[in-house]
């Protein structure tokens, strides 16, 4: 044995302590591990119970939100002008399709989808956030629906569902005025984060009032517990929590009054615009050409928004709010009322010898009128007396009354933008273009062209408060309120005054004669006017393309000794205001008497081949089959359409102020007292010629057509 070690000697009572001290050691540590396991279990039963109960629960049900039904836009009679109908749609969770191309091909031949669909419903897979749901068909009938319903577990990613779709019952009546629903875009969602906007089925507003009263419309959704196998098939239903309506929008607008006008336009492109003088409710404003918003909410394709975007009389323009013209002569009892005001007494007269020396210069009046008062000045539309007095008076003072009677002006209206175009005066010019005033631009603003720039409403506006001397505003919302306007301080003998000679331009010897209403005892006042687009040497504005042909505008109210309602009618290259005025005599008959209105409309509808919506539908049928593969893949989004729209409105506008910059002043007389004449042009517009023995409305001096200047002058709100 080597030294200094010793042997350890093993009996039982060391390897009893041996094993007693190994025993206690595993028993410290089972007894740790066990109390560790018995407290993670009674935390997770006690502490985490909640959570892993909704867990296992998910596991065992689904939950999903059932999309609210849209509250209804109502006419201010309670008639729907947007409601809801029972819909059978299919939509598709593009994140969850396994086999993309072999499910759509599947659908394409169930549903008997067309391959323009197809592309379309493609390029939004390829665009889509993944996650939000896309509509593939709506309005389905019920074996497509069970079709597609008996396929789903070969179609992972195919959401068929029964719901609610948004329903217009005139069509592109309202196409403007209300407009459209659609699926949520990705910048949309992701600026609400609201798990409503992603639910298959679920449409907020896009434009319109559907847009401006997204919140009020929208309801809460609903939910819908099932039971569920771990492969999700569904073994029974729990239970349901229905949803809850969105709340009723109601309009001051009149829905009947609303179809008559939009279809009295009938192949014109304008706008017409009826206002209440006592409350200023705005019971009309239809824009024509127009689109079909059932379209729009189901998801428009690219062969509709290619034949609505190619169409040059621009379909998805609002004119009422964003189209801006000269207003011509219809401004003409508007300044008579400033030279009242200013002093110039109504029977002071001048000679009209077919025109004006302002200066050293001659300025053509578009007839030769003799001795011209006040009212012969406006009832006879005499260029040459506007000539003298707003020389005399000085056009910034006029240009101060014109923003009195809302020329110029933006309205406190729920709409997404407005263009408020331009009232010009010396300041104006001074800051836009670092111009002094000259007289031709005093000559140009008095009758109306120009740098002038209103919109229809604005038009409405003024007729309204020229009718009623009040400071008459307009409303979109129904209300009960008893709404009072302050004056615009002007006497009883003046606002009667101007009121007669408004009444003699339809009643008397006045430039709209065939706009006399075909009722007894209703006298309709107005005041026709004309705007130059172009320059004499390519139009003489009544003939020849379309869009070389002067505007039409026609400004009104009705009765003339107690007016009630008041209104304007502008039509866009119509040949002049014989295009405008017999369609404010057929709306305002259709007030006054609804079926003399009705059997007027008829007979011209059958000329013009239907109503709008049954053209809108044949138009859209022979541009198909003749687009054929030459459709874009798609159209662009909603933001992207919009945009463009405005920015096309806008260099219009630009054009036209352009054109005043290039014509300061009336090169030659415009003569315009003869019949509008047609001339072959694509889709042709349908006027009516102004009497013989009536003249008709001078296009008085140039106005506006390049494209230079920029948009401050425009004055385009948004």
């Amino acid at each position: 044995m080597p030294i200094g070690l010793t042997k350890r000697i093993l009996n039982e009572s060391v390897l009893s302590d041996s094993f007693d001290r190994r025993s206690f050691a595993l028993g410290v540590g089972g007894l740790s591990v066990g109390m560790l396991l018995a407290g993670r279990m009674g935390y997770l039963a006690i502490a985490e119970n909640d959570k892993y109960a909704v867990e296992s629960e998910s596991n065992r049900v689904n939950l999903t939100l059932i999309p609210p039904r849209r509250g209804w836009i109502l006419d201010r009679n309670g008639a729907p002008l947007a409601s809801n109908e029972a819909d059978f749609r299919v939509d598709i969770i593009p994140e969850r399709l396994q086999d993309s191309d072999r499910e759509l091909q599947t659908l394409a031949t169930l549903l008997k989808l067309d391959d323009a669909k197809m592309r379309d419903l493609r390029k939004k897979i390829d665009d889509s956030a993944g996650y939000a749901p896309i509509e593939v068909a709506s309005g389905l009938d019920y074996d497509d629906f069970a079709a597609v319903s008996i396929r789903l577990p070969e179609l992972p990613g195919v959401v068929p569902q029964r719901g609610f779709s948004r329903y217009y019952p005139t069509g592109p009546s309202v196409g403007h005025l209300i407009g459209y629903v659609g699926a949520a875009s990705r910048e949309e969602f992701e600026a609400d984060r609201n798990p409503l906007l992603i639910t298959p089925g679920y449409k907020i507003g896009k434009d319109g009032i559907e847009k401006q009263f997204e919140q009020t419309l929208r309801g809460k959704p609903g939910a819908r517990r099932v039971e569920v196998t771990a492969s999700g098939r569904i073994v029974r239903d729990l239970s349901t929590r229905p949803d809850v309506q969105g709340n009723p929008i109601q309009l001051a607008i009149d829905g009947p009054l609303q179809d008559y006008a939009a279809r009295r336009l009938g192949l014109e492109s304008g706008s017409v615009v009826v206002m209440d003088c006592l409350t200023g409710d705005l019971l009309c404003m239809a824009s024509m050409p127009s689109f079909d918003p059932n379209s729009f909410s189901d998801g428009i394709g690219s062969v509709e928004y290619a034949m609505l975007s190619e169409n040059e009389r621009v379909p998805l323009r609002n004119k009422v709010l964003k189209g801006l013209y000269p207003p011509g002569s219809t401004v003409k009892p508007m300044h008579s009322m400033a030279f009242l005001h200013e002093g110039v007494d109504p029977d002071e007269s001048i000679i009209c010898g077919g025109g004006r020396r302002i200066g050293n210069r001659f300025f053509n009046c578009w007839s030769n009128h003799g001795r011209v008062d006040m009212a012969k000045a406006v009832y006879q539309s005499c260029d040459s007396y506007y000539y003298h007095f707003a020389q005399k008076i000085g056009f910034d003072k006029v240009a101060a009354y014109a923003r009195q009677f809302g020329l110029g002006q933006e309205f406190d209206l729920p709409v997404a933008s407005q263009f408020y175009g331009t009232v010009p005066d010396p300041a104006w010019k001074l800051k836009k273009y670092g111009q002094q005033w000259q007289p031709y631009d005093t000559v140009n603003a008095s009758i109306g062209q120009g740098y002038y720039l209103t919109s229809p409403l604005q038009l409405a506006v003024m007729a309204t408060r020229l009718a009623t001397g009040r400071m008459v505003q307009p409303s979109l919302l129904k209300t009960t309120e008893r709404k009072q306007f302050g004056s615009l301080d002007f006497n009883r003998e003046q606002i009667a005054y101007i009121r007669q000679a408004m009444s003699d331009v339809v009643n008397g010897p006045g430039t709209a004669g065939r706009a006399r209403l075909p009722i007894d005892d209703v006298l309709m006042a107005g005041k026709t006017g004309t705007a130059q687009v172009v320059s004499l040497s390519k139009s003489d504005g009544k003939s020849g393309p379309w869009k070389y042909r002067d505007h039409g505008l026609f400004v009104f109210f009705a009765p003339f000794d107690n007016p009630r309602y008041a209104g304007a009618v502008v039509i866009e290259h119509g040949g002049g205001s014989g295009a405008a005025y017999p369609i404010a005599r057929d709306v305002m008959t259709f007030m006054f008497d609804p079926q003399k209105g009705l059997d007027a409309l008829r007979a011209l509808e059958q000329d013009w081949g239907g109503t709008a919506q049954e053209r809108l539908q044949r138009r859209y049928a022979e541009y198909a089959r003749a687009a054929g593969e030459s459709i874009p893949a798609s159209p662009p989004a909603d933001r992207d359409i919009q945009a463009r729209v405005d920015a096309e409105a806008r260099s219009q506008a630009r054009r036209t102020e352009a054109f005043a910059r290039e014509n300061p002043r009336p090169s030659r007389r415009r003569e315009n007292d003869a019949p509008i004449q047609s001339a072959p042009a694509p889709q042709p517009a349908q006027t009516e010629a102004a009497p013989a023995t009536t003249p008709a409305e001078p296009a008085a001096a140039p106005a506006p057509a390049s494209a230079a200047s920029e948009t401050s002058s425009l004055g385009d709100a948004q």
